[in-house]
């Protein structure tokens, strides 16, 4: 029977994407692809710790200034803020199209007179118009967000990431045998710290769509595991009771099989996500969109290569570790190898013919039967 884990030559890459007939070496070349999550986990961690995240207004507090985008540049609006206070602003950013883009102002928290003077010094020089169309002065809105505010939203967020991890792992260990689990746990958090150190090297605000995102694509992840696994389950039933394939073999044919449905479903994701991306943030400006297509989008594709490249070689390694599992692994390879080695003792036995007579003698050897010519007795 051929093994479905050999790379055929006769296949080319597509047909052996498409027909999954195990032809990758995921599970074999496990220490590559642990080699490629460390250095993710690594950049992403020192990110996190060196350049922290960008908190957004809703979690640091602050004041927000909007005003009329009508004839107004972020640049002027950025300009005017530093000469009139002697600072610049935290974020300044146009926000939707037409006539009802506005132009929002992020900043420190500012006292009533910093207040006051901004507020006047974007009227005198730009001139902004309410909805009527008449210069007013009220066009212009400042609003203060506390710190004490802010750090009730970041608790909150907190909580709710944390009870949905909490909720997930019990599922988990619920839904899965305890291997199953501990690996599906672990790509978990893998992509909840690459995503969060991806977007902490980008440098977006965090925001409260950013956190459900989060959230978001936490589910995701473990929607594809489960498809992962339940096939894994499939492929490796009773593989205990044969001794023609291993464990690692059966669950490498598994990543094969539902490699080409989590690239599909990955693509099939993704493109809305992009279209948010270029459609609201680029040709709308809505910022808030932003935070969550790109959360989305990450999120994704790092869940997408952790289910196949990283749940599936853990659960392996886990189970050759100790185990009947490990047992049978060790059976099925002792087997091949007998089996290899037998082939070329025949051969070499077969290559080695006994002499017919006693070497330079001429004696008949052992057991030959006796001429046939008589001797006549005397």
């Amino acid at each position: 029977m051929t093994n479905p884990n050999s790379n055929a030559p006769e296949h080319s890459f597509f047909e052996r994407l498409y027909t999954g007939t195990g032809g990758f070496p995921i599970v074999s070349r496990r220490k590559f692809f642990y080699a490629m999550a460390a250095t993710f986990l690594l950049i992403s961690l020192l990110s996190i710790a060196v350049r922290g995240f960008t908190l957004g207004i809703d979690f640091a507090g602050g004041s927000r200034i909007q005003l009329p985008a009508d004839n107004v540049s972020t640049q002027q609006v950025e300009d005017i803020y530093s000469q009139t206070l002697g600072h610049g602003p935290v974020a300044v950013q146009r926000v939707g199209s037409g006539a009802s883009a506005t132009i929002q102002v992020r900043s420190d928290t500012l006292d009533a007179t910093q207040t006051d003077q901004l507020q006047n010094a974007l009227f005198t020089q730009l001139q902004p118009k309410n909805s009527a169309g008449q210069v007013d002065r009220d066009a212009i809105s400042i609003a203060e967000i506390s710190e004490t505010w802010g750090s009730e939203i970041t608790k909150k967020a907190l909580f709710a990431l944390v009870v949905f991890i909490g909720l997930t792992m019990i599922y988990i260990a619920i839904r899965f045998e305890r291997d199953m689990s501990i690996a599906a746990i672990v790509s978990l958090l893998f992509n909840l710290v690459v995503t969060a150190g991806i977007y902490s090297l980008v440098g977006f605000e965090v925001t409260p769509a950013a956190v459900i995102g989060l959230l978001t694509i936490l589910g995701y992840v473990l929607y594809d595991n489960v498809v992962v696994f339940d096939k894994v389950e499939e492929n490796t039933r009773g593989v205990l009771y044969l001794n023609k394939r291993t464990y690692a073999e059966q669950a490498n044919l598994a990543a094969n099989q539902t490699l080409m449905r989590s690239i599909n479903t990955t693509v099939i994701g993704i493109l809305p996500i992009v279209g948010m991306l270029v459609i609201a943030v680029w040709l709308l400006g809505v910022g808030t969109l932003k935070d969550l297509a790109l959360v989305q989008l990450v999120g994704m594709v790092v869940g997408a290569y952790s289910s196949i490249f990283l749940a599936v070689p853990i659960l392996v390694s886990i189970k050759e570790r100790w185990g009947p599992v490990a047992a049978h692994t060790r059976k099925v390879l002792a087997k091949r190898e007998a089996g290899a080695a037998a082939p070329e003792l025949v051969k070499s036995s077969a290559g080695a013919r006994p002499a017919r007579t006693s070497a330079g003698t001429g004696a008949p050897r052992p057991g030959a039967r006796p001429s046939g010519k008589r001797h006549k007795r005397t």
